[in-house]
């Protein structure tokens, strides 16, 4: 896989939101965070190497879980996960059932519009996922094809990237990853579309699928954390705490206890 550096200043001027009019709570969500001691963290619990829960244990680990206890840590308060997913991501954030969003959101324009986002601190190309049984599908080049079924989650990044993308194969869109999976393993879509952390877990605990990369860049879109909009103190508390864990060393070696650190935004 292919290291990725990004330039912060580019992805700023790029992803800049409209001017948007809701307030956060009175005092702000950092006064608030410092007055009850609890930090409260959206995350997307099935997000392998982000922030997943294992079924068995129910016990939460990924990046953005270590990274959301290291941020705890430094305001000297108490983290409080609160699960969301992608598709409820803008409706959580904005009607403050928690005060960041921390699973690799992707920043995309539509979500800007809603969020506001911090610099990058993680940034993914798209990545197809087939089964091993599939002929139709031998490489990258083979995926926009008539006859072939790309399956993407509802609410993902991947969604309105697929449908600029591609010009011949039939997009398919699924409620859950969960749908999207079952959908190649049946053969009734030939890939599904993911980023490089989901492939990576993914690929090593289903022994019938195999990975489909670009032969050069295909679509890299930066990863960072969300907040409401209008509390500016917030946002520069959180990207203050993000230019911090890149000096320090804490991002990278999170990152590479994940085996994320190919996709670490410098």
């Amino acid at each position: 896989m292919r290291k990725i550096a990004l330039s912060l200043a580019f992805v700023a001027a790029i992803f800049t939101p409209h001017i948007c009019l809701a307030q956060s709570p009175v005092g702000g969500h950092l006064d608030h965070i410092l007055a009850t001691h609890t930090l409260r963290v959206c995350i997307w619990p099935d997000y392998y190497s982000i922030t997943y829960r294992n079924p068995k244990t129910q016990l939460l680990s990924g990046i953005d879980i270590d990274l959301a206890t290291e941020l705890g840590k430094d305001l000297g308060v108490t983290v409080q996960f609160v699960d969301s997913s992608f598709s409820k991501l803008i409706e959580d954030v904005t009607q403050d059932h928690c005060d960041v969003a921390m699973f690799a959101i992707g920043i995309t324009p539509a979500r800007a519009e809603k969020l506001r986002f911090t610099q990058p601190h993680l940034a993914s190309d798209i990545y197809a996922v087939t089964s091993k049984t599939n002929r139709r599908i031998k490489g990258w080049d083979d995926i926009d094809k008539v006859g072939s079924v790309v399956a993407v989650a509802k609410g993902t990044l991947h969604e309105p990237i697929m449908k600029e993308m591609l010009k011949s194969a039939q997009l398919l869109v699924l409620d859950t990853p969960f749908a999207r999976e079952q959908e190649v393993q049946s053969g009734r879509a030939d890939v599904f579309m993911t980023d490089y952390p989901y492939s990576l877990r993914f690929l090593a605990n289903a022994d019938w699928a195999r990975l489909v990369s670009p032969p050069r860049i295909y679509h890299i879109t930066p990863y960072a954390f969300a907040v409401k909009p209008g509390d500016d103190a917030w946002l520069a508390r959180l990207d203050e705490f993000v230019a911090a864990i890149k000096r320090d060393g804490r991002l990278m070696a999170a990152a590479k206890h994940y085996k994320l650190d190919p996709i670490v935004a410098q």
